[in-house]
């Protein structure tokens, strides 16, 4: 996968951000950088207000890794998926956590949509993702992943 497209991406979804925001989720969490929880993922020791970019970077390169290890723990056939809609499945699980099946919480809440993803259906994912939650409170985002997932092609970022 290239990381560098992922970057690029989530800085235009979540946003970049050198002081903590109080975000729109529910609950709210306190956040920071590129859309980094700071209720589940402290700063590490030292770090003070504003970050810095390198600080930024530091973070969001920890949490895609993060994101990506999580997937390969509980999804690994993602690893199958094109370039585009291992964007698209990183992108959402950076965004709303891995999450829980049986709670339906987090990416894995979205089990018609992964079901369909892992079979090839990329139309049915798509609608899937869109006829969510999620999609509603994220708008746009949810509308050009979900057109990444059917069609594999992902906008350019500019």
């Amino acid at each position: 996968m290239n990381l560098a497209l992922l970057e690029a991406e989530l800085r235009r979804d979540e946003g970049v951000r050198y002081v903590p925001y109080l975000d729109t989720a529910k609950p709210p969490k306190h956040t920071v950088g590129v859309g980094h929880n700071l209720d589940v993922s402290p700063l590490p020791a030292g770090w003070t207000f504003p970050l810095t970019d390198a600080q930024v970077n530091q973070l969001l390169a920890r949490d895609i890794s993060t994101s990506v290890a999580k997937l390969d723990a509980n999804l690994a056939w993602w690893r199958q998926l094109d370039e585009v809609r291992q964007r698209v499945v990183a992108n959402m699980v950076f965004n709303m956590g891995i999450g829980n099946a049986a709670l339906g919480t987090g990416l894995l809440g979205f089990k018609n949509a992964l079901a369909a993803m892992q079979r090839g259906s990329y139309a049915i994912a798509a609608a899937a993702m869109l006829n969510s939650q999620w999609a509603k409170q994220v708008g746009a985002r949810a509308t050009r992943l979900a057109n990444a997932m059917e069609h594999g092609v992902m906008p350019v970022v500019a």
